[in-house]
């Protein structure tokens, strides 16, 4: 009987290009998703996007110029980070 011990996945860097977030990850995997799927970084400056830093243990990614997080399990699972609707007291 084998037994395999379960790796959360973790990223050791990115790369975010005009078109998508590009995660390498610490087992050799190479995810992506379309830039899109954050509203904040495909508003951001190519000198944003490229100032980023590791959360924890390779369990995310932050932007800290625009106040982003992006999970390596949002990636794997297709979760795209959604606009927020205006409040009520705002104007439209």
């Amino acid at each position: 009987m084998s037994t395999a011990a379960k790796i959360d996945p973790r990223i050791i860097t990115i790369e975010v290009t005009e078109d998508e977030i590009i995660g390498h990850l610490v087992d050799g995997r190479t995810i992506s998703v379309p830039l899109v799927w954050s509203w904040r970084l495909a508003d951001a400056t190519r000198e944003q996007r490229q100032h980023w830093e590791i959360l924890g243990d390779g369990e995310g990614v932050r932007w800290p110029d625009i106040d982003e997080d992006i999970s390596v399990e949002g990636m794997l699972h297709g979760i795209p980070a959604h606009r927020p609707r205006g409040s009520a007291g705002q104007a439209a």
